[in-house]
């Protein structure tokens, strides 16, 4: 499989400090990654600016983003679509 330059790119992103974080991350883009819109990935890159607490509490359902859309996309990787 050949990754253009954005897709390396994210995939460089999705590379945490947290090895939890890279197992859910990477997870997720490795399922849903490929159908991802445009807007849908924009999404994500705003959420991989996040800082990895923030991300990991949003993750674990111990707080949520005020954000609609990054909320949303951590659904999403939760694996909660309808939430």
């Amino acid at each position: 499989m050949v990754m253009d330059a954005d897709e390396k790119r994210l995939r460089w992103r999705l590379r945490r400090g947290m090895r939890e974080l890279d197992l859910m991350l990477n997870r997720f883009y490795d399922l849903r990654g490929k159908h991802l819109d445009s807007q849908e990935r924009q999404v994500l890159v705003q959420l991989l600016e996040c800082e990895d607490d923030r991300l990991w509490d949003w993750l674990n359902g111990r707080s949520r983003s005020e954000d609609p859309e990054l909320q949303e996309m951590v659904d999403a990787i939760r694996g909660n679509p309808f939430n």
